[in-house]
């Protein structure tokens, strides 16, 4: 049965719908950054997506080419995830409004055993076979989170505000204080498909960067 980070890992992928305290360890993960609304037709975002994906399942596949990566293991290829901010970087809570002024990094999680060569042959691979995508502007990202707060969200993505709100609320009770910075940003992670799954039941991970007050 192929690995899957979101069973195995489910501290970090299905969390409560109340917020909660988590340590996300050092992780690698294939990214794309850009900028600007992620909703608009043929836009950065989408196109981040499709480099993203393409270079995953290259990575996923690589077992049935004649590249070989070390220590290969069959795995589900895990969710999209994204890192979000404003260009107003005095605004620590990520509000999602001002969807023109978005900045952010798209990401889907490496398997530790992927190095930097062999994300490097699926750059190239991906390129190769998809025309037209230029799957350079891929990289190899390495994050260290540290501790978070987090909840799973269930809505549509405008109704996020009110977690987030609710993560507010536990940081300043618990006597912690909101560490979104230039390195530290809102981190989402989408478990469901919008293309196939009512609005009102998308599940999102939300998770906030924290420090002791």
């Amino acid at each position: 049965m192929a690995f899957d980070f979101k069973k195995e890992y489910k501290e970090y992928y299905l969390p409560k719908n109340k917020p909660q305290l988590v340590t996300i360890p050092k992780m690698n993960y294939i990214s794309v950054q850009g900028f600007g609304n992620p909703n608009k037709e043929d836009g950065l975002y989408k196109c981040s997506i499709e480099i993203l994906y393409s270079v995953a399942y290259t990575l996923k596949m690589s077992y049935k080419t004649d590249y070989k990566i070390e220590g290969f293991f069959d795995y589900v290829v895990p969710p999209l995830e994204g890192l979000w901010w404003l260009n107003d970087k005095d605004r620590q809570f990520f509000d999602g409004k001002d969807k023109e002024a978005f900045q952010w990094i798209s990401l889907i999680r490496l398997p530790e055993f992927v190095t930097q060569k062999d994300f490097d042959w699926a750059v190239k691979t991906a390129t190769k076979k998809k025309k037209g995508l230029d799957c350079s502007q891929a990289k190899f990202l390495t994050i260290d989170e540290g501790l978070c707060v987090q909840v799973m969200h269930i809505g549509d993505y405008n109704s996020e505000p009110q977690s987030i709100a609710l993560m507010e609320d536990y940081i300043n009770q618990n006597n912690y204080a909101n560490d979104i910075n230039e390195n530290r940003h809102h981190h989402e992670i989408y478990l469901s498909d919008p293309r196939k799954v009512a609005a009102d039941k998308c599940k999102t991970v939300i998770r906030i960067p924290i420090r002791k007050k």
